[in-house]
């Protein structure tokens, strides 16, 4: 097989296996998934450098360092999360910089600074032929089992409220919170409904949550990104 992946494609395999492996968490009222005390995990892409993520403190909270240089990986938290305990989330973004020239809704420039990923289990059985052929592409060259679909949110150069299909695959569909680079370099805090998101996103009632990533990526634009993640929070 050839090692050279086409623009966009390493992202969508990374999305893809974003939930795979699942542990059995049991959900309090709410949880919070920015925590250092709690496990996550390196998410590497076929191909690519992987983006450098560390524990710093800013203000004397914890946060999430992600660096970017020319590279594209995530920071995972597997999870269980039952689907009718899938309510709101909150969480919170700075960037230092947009990235000149990405968007997420074109393959060969889909680079952003911020990301915060949620990933849904269901019924792959259910799917288009051509997308349980990526499915099966995706574990083979992960090790891993697909979720059934991905919600991202991001930072890009769309208007903010913007809903993306993901260019290569449909089980990927991205929310616009921040666009441009009026507000670089200041905390963004968000709160959302992700039932009501994953619905618009999808037509459908949400499966069980069963991971939760960031991910910040430069690879496409061949630039430089650096960002950091607050808390994330997820109750009914």
């Amino acid at each position: 097989m050839n090692r050279r992946r086409r623009p966009g494609l390493a992202l969508s395999l990374a999305a893809l296996v974003l939930g795979a492996c699942a542990s059995g968490l049991a959900p309090p009222e709410a949880q919070n998934f920015g925590d250092p005390t709690q496990e996550w995990q390196p998410v590497s892409i076929p191909g690519k450098q992987p983006t450098k993520y560390r524990w710093v403190t800013d203000d004397g909270k914890p946060v999430i360092e992600a660096y970017a240089e020319r590279s594209a990986s995530m920071w995972r938290k597997r999870l269980q999360v039952p689907s009718h305990r899938v309510g709101e989330t909150a969480f919170s973004w700075r960037i230092e910089r947009p990235i000149a020239g990405a968007s997420v809704a074109e393959a060969e420039r889909e680079d952003a600074p911020a990301r915060v990923l949620f990933a849904f289990s269901g019924d792959i059985r259910r799917l288009p032929h051509r997308t349980r052929l990526m499915f099966d592409l995706a574990e083979a060259l992960t090790g891993e089992v697909p979720p059934y679909a991905t919600l991202m949110y991001v930072w890009d150069s769309a208007p903010e409220g913007s809903l993306i299909h993901n260019p290569r695959s449909d089980r990927i569909r991205k929310i616009v919170l921040d666009s441009g680079v009026a507000r670089a370099g200041q905390w963004r805090h968000h709160r959302r409904n992700l039932r009501e998101d994953f619905i618009r996103a999808f037509g459908e009632e949400p499966g069980d949550l069963v991971a939760v990533a960031v991910m910040t990526d430069a690879d496409n634009t061949k630039s430089l990104a650096r960002a950091w993640y607050g808390p994330i929070k997820v109750g009914p």
